[in-house]
């Protein structure tokens, strides 16, 4: 059932195939938002795409569309607004999920405590995840910004996705720094933007079983004087979609833990 908080919006959805992106594309246009489903090419190795997750919402009566493109070619941001326009409308709604996630380090060890495979630093992890986490999500914060202003808009939302902390994100470390980028660029938003109604937040999620938690996470989790809940993506997307909504008009500047 469609409710009026998003009815009538378009949102854009980056990194919608697959975890919190497509939760969230999918609880948009439950609350009434067409949405724009962005997504990486799985290419020959197949997986999920994001017309997978707009078929899902046509097939629910929902209205959406998907649109591959990488986030590190900085001409994607203007083209993804540009299909938006053209295929479901001006997009109101900005949420920056996507990731260029490879997992770096400066320790000499090649695993974490987890088992999952580290590399160290290099121009290579650093390249890919500042130019999807932090550089696309300024191009697009930028693209809504003026075409909010070209068309006299007076509401908008800008939700990014974070992850570490302020001191840092150890064994994740350009992952860690990409996404404080962002964070500092959607804070900025929120400054800038506020006279054209628009909102800016970022979201921490908690750990979220896109398919990576095992038992052992789950026990890391549970031992966590910190980390309170293994989420799902959904549960996630809810606050994500509440960001969105008209509800949240005062909620803007703030990074929203969630645990």
């Amino acid at each position: 059932m469609h409710t009026a908080s998003s009815a009538r919006r378009v949102a854009l959805v980056t990194g919608a195939n697959h975890g919190i992106g497509a939760a969230t594309a999918r609880e948009l246009a439950a609350r009434g938002a067409a949405v724009l489903c962005a997504y990486l090419d799985p290419g020959p190795d197949g997986g999920p795409t994001g017309e997978d997750t707009a078929g899902e919402i046509r097939r629910a009566g929902g209205q959406a569309a998907a649109y591959a493109a990488d986030l590190a070619d900085t001409t994607a941001p203007a083209a993804l607004f540009d299909f938006a326009e053209e295929h479901l409308g001006p997009v109101d709604i900005l949420v920056n999920n996507a990731s260029g996630w490879v997992q770096d380090t400066f320790t000499p060890e090649s695993a974490d405590r987890f088992g999952r495979p580290m590399r160290p630093v290099s121009p290579e992890t650093f390249q890919r995840q500042f130019a999807v986490d932090a550089l696309a999500p300024a191009l697009l914060i930028g693209e809504l910004a003026r075409r909010h202003r070209a068309r006299g808009a007076d509401w908008g939302r800008v939700v990014g996705l974070t992850s570490g902390g302020a001191l840092g994100f150890p064994s994740e470390v350009s992952y860690g720094a990409a996404k404080a980028a962002q964070t500092d660029y959607t804070l900025s938003a929120a400054a800038e933007l506020a006279g054209l109604g628009i909102t800016a937040n970022v979201v921490h999620p908690p750990v979220t079983d896109t398919g990576w938690v095992t038992d052992e996470v789950r026990r890391f989790v549970a031992q966590s004087p910190t980390l309170f809940h293994v989420a799902t993506p959904e549960q996630v997307a809810k606050t994500i979609a509440h960001l969105a909504s008209d509800e949240a008009e005062l909620i803007t500047g703030n990074v929203l833990t969630l645990r």
